[in-house]
């Protein structure tokens, strides 16, 4: 007999938490354990008051004690409990048994699953909002392996309660978009806010693994998380995995590159080797301990309109072939990055970015919202162990390079721009390679769209070779003409 699995929901229309429990509750394959840590059984709550809860749920837990969990999942080399590791283990770990004591014979059409969270609520005093861990893994056919859905959350509420009642809504929703909308994980994504108010919770990290979800790239996952408003910014590695940035910017010195990276050029790599070298002079700053950012804003995703995927794609495919870690946020002003990172480490920071952008940062329109305009953003900018690292700009009419010593900002800030640059909060890259500055991204891009020749020699080594390869930013060996 054939497993159906279809969703209810209509165009326009968002289910309740109680119609995606009860939906669930009433299809009968559908069967698993909730193990919940840290706020309550919330999830398994839902299924539970919804009705025909006695055909879906196998077994609720909640391993509160520390010794019974560790008992039931091991220890964790740190000794923490809530982190992905512990997740995973409590996935793992229920499924087995789930796949140990039941006799897939007596059960043939059954999909297995568990659910598990480990969260920390806030505290008692209240300077620790909380944050968690919350995952499924699950079947989508009897003889298919399982998938997996992790995501990593922050509360934004102030009393536990609410966090707790957050938390059950969010469970729910997952487990009933791994179930039914399956075959689009952005909506997915998307649902994981049905009958949440963004100002409730913050996803900030989400990865798909298992069968059904080998073509998701979780890159494209991470922004829709940004896109969706569910978070302000997100990471991944060099292997386009997912990462947490609270995780990997805890207590770290970070220098931070801002750029387009349509593609990205030898300008980029010079910036971020020249500005790198010099922050690692710093006497506070450790190699060891110190992450840096390729950094794209939402905004510049969006400078032509609305955003498209596919040239995000290539953008961060580039970035990760070079190795570098990618960061998306929806901060377009500098001093919000900065006190982003501010959240996680009170080491040293660093700012590469070009001329053309630091002009950006003294225009005054840029604060107009804020009531203490750019006197106010710079407090916020500057107030931290920050400091800039300038790469010059050519200009292409006259020739000159502009740097920090020749560079005219308006008569208002002058006395403000003065301030920051002799009290070293500014320092110019000195050693640039004269014989790049007229590479612009923008023309690059340009180059390879209308098929012009000549543009691979102002990318960094393998850079060409891996945008033909792949026809990325719509490379078409049709597109060029043959040399004569």
């Amino acid at each position: 007999m054939p497993v159906k699995l279809k969703g209810d929901k209509e165009i326009g229309k968002v289910l309740t938490i109680k119609q995606k429990a009860l939906q669930i509750n009433l299809n009968k394959n559908i069967y698993g354990t909730f193990a919940e840590i840290g706020a309550g059984q919330e999830t398994v709550r839902n299924f539970f008051r919804a009705g025909g809860a006695s055909g879906t749920i196998a077994k609720a837990m909640s391993a509160y004690d520390k010794d019974f969990s560790d008992a039931i999942y091991g220890e964790e080399d740190d000794k923490r409990y809530v982190t992905e590791s512990r997740l995973k283990k409590m996935l793992l770990h229920e499924i087995d048994l789930m796949e140990d004591r039941l006799i897939r014979k007596k059960n043939p059409n059954r999909l297995f699953f568990s659910y598990a969270n480990t969260v920390a609520t806030i505290d008692f005093s209240k300077k620790f909002k909380g944050h968690g861990w919350v995952g499924i893994k699950f079947q989508l056919d009897p003889l298919e392996d399982y998938n997996e859905i992790i995501l990593h959350i922050r509360f934004r509420e102030t009393n536990s309660t609410l966090q707790q009642e957050t938390l059950g809504k969010l469970g729910v929703n997952l487990i009933y978009g791994g179930y039914y909308l399956h075959d689009n994980p952005k909506e997915i994504v998307k649902s994981l806010y049905d009958n949440i108010e963004s100002d409730q919770i913050e996803i900030d990290m989400i990865n798909f693994s298992g069968a059904r979800f080998m073509y998701v790239d979780n890159r494209l996952m991470s922004l829709q998380l940004v896109k969706n408003g569910m978070t302000d910014a997100v990471m991944f590695d060099s292997n386009g995995r997912n990462l947490l940035p609270a995780q990997e910017l805890y207590k770290k010195n970070i220098l931070a590159l801002r750029g387009s990276f349509r593609p990205v050029t030898l300008v980029n790599m010079d910036i971020y080797e020249k500005s790198k070298a010099l922050f690692l002079q710093e006497k506070k700053v450790d190699e060891a301990n110190t992450k840096v950012i390729f950094e794209i804003t939402l905004a510049n995703l969006r400078s032509e309109g609305e955003i498209n995927e596919r040239d995000f794609l290539d953008r961060a495919e580039l970035l990760c072939s070079l190795g570098k870690t990618v960061m998306i946020t929806n901060f377009q002003k500098y001093f919000k990055l900065v006190e982003y990172f501010s959240q996680f480490t009170k080491a040293r920071m660093g700012l590469a970015m070009g001329v053309y952008n630091l002009i950006q940062i003294f225009d005054e329109k840029y604060y107009r919202e804020m009531s203490g305009g750019i006197l106010e953003a710079f407090g916020k900018l500057f107030h931290k162990d920050l400091k800039i690292y300038l790469y010059p700009l050519k200009d292409h009419k006259s020739g000159q390079v502009q740097t920090s010593e020749n560079l005219k900002v308006h008569p208002r800030v002058k006395e403000l721009y003065k301030y920051f640059k002799y009290n070293g909060k500014m320092i110019d890259i000195k050693n640039y390679n004269p014989n790049i500055l007229d590479i612009l991204s923008r023309k690059v891009f340009s180059m390879i769209a209308e098929g012009e020749e000549g543009w691979e020699k102002m990318l960094p080594n393998g850079i060409a070779d891996t945008i033909k390869d792949q026809k990325l930013f719509g490379y078409s060996k049709r597109n060029f003409k043959k040399i004569k």
